[in-house]
């Protein structure tokens, strides 16, 4: 018995391709780069180190081999620039190159907010002063998706239990590939850690939406309508979990702010928060579960929150 795997560029063939030519008689098996825990495998130095490169140059396989910064970085813009881009491109016969790759740019900075294609549009006309339409923008980002560069995830109504078809949030498969596209300037943290928790839980298997919930509130006497978000929705089979991506709990007016759209939240699904400091897993007195970030990455699907 053999395993075959053939490899080629995603300008002539992707995953979808396959199973139209195969029609239901294969399989696609989605493989993404490392997650932390196996980026670690096999590494003798300490978590702290090798979290501090996980999230700044990311889980591509051949990172492994490379020794130095500057090798890293510049082995991340060559994919970019000499192999995804000019991939989708050519694939997808794209007329206005420097369109997409500022599309690109403006997704890799906005990583964990809430967008649409009017809303990049006219990012893209205000500050690169690049024309273009709804509708090209909407194209552009599914060849992006298609060609797994980034993947969205849908807003959804907790109380309503229904989606908003219009807007998303868009994570970077890869957070090396997203800071090397941004030449390493956005280092933000907190996003970057809310990108790596949501493709560690599609590394799981786990579908992931973003979460709104809704209420009417007292405020200065006189009744609101308040929104808040719940950053990821995780789904698989009959296990949710509604996370919160925290990575400081300094002060109590932040764990205030954190806990609060899951304090509105009324189902009987388990409530977590991952806390970027290195903390002892503990559950408080609303029943909402507090977990630290390395404990949570370097889990796995059977115990992640038990």
């Amino acid at each position: 018995m053999y395993d075959v795997y053939i490899t080629g560029s995603n300008s002539k063939f992707l995953s979808q391709d396959i199973k139209t030519i195969f029609r239901g008689r294969g399989d696609e098996v989605r493989v993404y780069p490392f997650t932390f825990s196996e980026f670690c495998q096999e590494r003798k130095e300490s978590t702290a180190e090798l979290w501090k490169e996980y999230y700044t140059y990311g889980g591509m396989p051949r990172l492994r081999n490379l020794k130095t910064p500057e090798q890293k970085a510049r082995y991340l813009q060559q994919l970019w620039n000499k192999t995804y881009i000019d991939d989708v491109v050519e694939r997808n016969h794209v007329r206005n190159k420097t369109a997409l790759e500022s599309m690109v740019d403006a997704m890799c900075s906005a990583v964990g907010s809430l967008v649409n294609p009017a809303k990049l549009k006219n990012t893209l006309q205000t500050v690169q002063k690049i024309k273009i339409d709804d509708e090209t923008v909407a194209d552009y980002i599914s060849y992006l998706e298609n060609s797994f560069l980034f993947e969205g995830a849908k807003r959804y109504n907790i109380k309503g239990k229904k989606y908003f078809d219009s807007i998303q949030k868009y994570y970077s498969v890869d957070v090396g590939l997203r800071n090397a596209r941004l030449n390493f300037r956005q280092q933000e943290i907190t996003h970057i850690m809310e990108n790596i928790i949501f493709n560690e839980l599609r590394s799981r298997d786990y579908l992931v939406d973003v979460g709104l919930i809704e209420s009417r509130e007292m405020k200065n006497g006189k009744q609101q309508y308040i929104q808040r978000e719940v950053d990821f929705i995780a789904t698989n089979g009959i296990e949710k979990y509604y996370i919160q991506s925290a990575y400081s709990l300094d002060s109590e007016e932040k764990k205030e702010q954190e806990l609060a759209s899951l304090l509105k939240i009324d189902d009987s699904f388990k409530k977590i928060v991952i806390v970027g400091n290195d903390i002892e897993k503990y559950t408080d007195e609303h029943g909402i579960t507090f977990v630290g970030l390395f404990d949570f990455l370097q889990g796995n699907s059977q115990n992640l929150f038990k």
